[in-house]
């Protein structure tokens, strides 16, 4: 930071669009500099030999790389962020006996705490979105494609996204303009090449909302465990959506959804961890799938989970792969139904349906909503802060639509931020004071 102040007063230059912005880089991201574990003990002191190719885009755009963040081990789970790397929970700024959710549960807390400016995550099910949620923050999670996977530890590939988690929709679309697009080590960035909005920040309109079809996806907001205070929230979100001139379509229903969403996964860890360790070279301390388990260096919550995947082989013969290639395209096509038959720019419902848990608890109704429609089909979503329930505890609004409709989501979302400014610092975290 010194060095890059020190330029600036030299030239009056900057050296980029994020000169001197501290980030908070989530622990499965490859930083060249830092060891990358992915939470786990298995990979403690691990350093690639490069930066993941959006923690590179961000370095060049002039940001630092403040810190990397505790996650859930091998981002395994939703609920909580608990690794074997560092011992006990990360807990929540907002309710120091809460959970932040997982898996990036770390730079959730360090960006909400104001430990650093802005924050990177990953999402292969919730991992940016629900953490975003529980700690009041902006998470972007990307249409397939738009964002690069290059040097990301890998859950399942074909649903790792990597985005911003950030205090406001501006600054998440500061670092979504910098490390969205093509990248010639992730092809299925390639159709980027041709949709990528050029710039992103034009879509930060304040009256974003004025004249948008908003569809309510009841289906997943109404269910029998809802907690009532999120769904008074919910109802208050969607009338703050009325009053800034958007057009509500109550009661949308996608169709088989309830039918399908259960046999949408592929769990294809063990193909993609042994690809990705494979990359690592001769460095990394453990080579694949089998040596992780071998080693015994990760949290026992895991090993079960680990065992598993261990026996997977292959999609051609795993009965859930199977069933996932066949229902997610008629997810696809019945999301896609809806929003053209109705002609709507996206649909909303509470990122996660309850609060945040206590910490250690895995029997309260958790209410994730993240894994249900942007995950399997592709598309992108994003959260944004709905207010409080109970003694100050964060609830999400996340506004789900088509693939590459980032600006229009961007507009809705910011158009609600605006409109509402729920988000509050959290009292355990006072902002820092900065040098003069």
């Amino acid at each position: 930071a010194d060095s890059l102040d020190a330029l600036f007063r030299r030239t009056g230059e900057l050296t980029g669009p994020l000169h001197g912005i501290p980030v908070i880089v989530k622990d499965n991201y490859d930083t060249f500099d830092l060891p990358t574990t992915a939470g786990s003990l298995a990979l403690e002191g691990s350093v690639p030999p490069d930066d993941a190719f959006q923690v590179r885009r961000l370095r060049e755009a002039g940001a630092i790389v403040l810190a990397k963040s505790n996650m859930a081990e091998f981002a395994f789970t939703p609920f909580e962020t608990v690794g074997s790397l560092l011992p006990g929970y990360t807990l929540n700024p907002y309710a120091l006996n809460r959970v932040t959710a997982g898996s990036s549960g770390g730079t959730a807390a360090a960006v909400a705490a104001n430990l650093g400016a802005v924050g990177l995550g990953t999402d292969t099910g919730n991992s940016i979105r629900g953490p975003s949620s529980h700690t009041a923050l902006v998470g972007i999670r990307s249409t397939m494609g738009l964002t690069s996977r290059d040097g990301i530890v890998p859950l399942y590939l074909d649903r790792d996204i990597g985005g911003p988690m950030t205090r406001t929709v501006a600054d998440a679309v500061a670092l979504f303009e910098v490390i969205a697009g093509y990248d010639p080590a992730d092809p299925v960035t390639e159709e980027s090449r041709t949709r990528r909005t050029e710039r992103y920040a034009d879509h930060l309109r304040a009256d974003g909302l004025r004249g948008k079809r908003i569809g309510v996806a009841r289906q997943i907001s109404n269910t029998g465990t809802v907690d009532p205070e999120v769904l008074q929230r919910f109802e208050e979100a969607l009338e703050a959506l009325r009053r800034a001139g958007a057009e509500v379509v109550d009661s949308m229903r996608i169709p088989e959804l309830e039918t399908i969403t259960g046999s949408l996964w592929c769990p294809r860890f063990k193909t993609d961890i042994n690809a990705y360790l494979a990359s690592r070279g001769a460095n990394v301390p453990v080579k694949s799938l089998e040596e992780i388990i071998s080693s015994g260096r990760y949290h026992p919550s895991i090993e079960l989970r680990l065992r598993n995947f261990q026996q997977f082989r292959g999609p051609e013969e795993d009965e859930g792969c199977r069933q996932a290639a066949e229902n997610v395209p008629r997810l696809q096509a019945g999301v896609r139904r809806v929003l053209s038959e109705q002609r709507l720019d996206a649909l909303v419902y509470p990122t996660w349906n309850n609060p945040p848990r206590r910490i250690g608890d895995l029997n309260t109704p958790h209410g994730n909503n993240s894994y249900i429609l942007s995950p399997p089909t592709g598309f992108p979503s994003i959260t944004v802060p709905m207010g409080y329930v109970g003694d100050g505890l964060p609830v999400g609004l996340q506004i789900f639509g088509d693939a590459w409709s980032e600006p229009t989501l961007i507009e809705i979302a910011y158009g609600y931020e605006q409109a509402t400014r729920h988000r509050r610092p959290p009292a355990s975290t006072p902002p820092l004071q900065g040098r003069r």
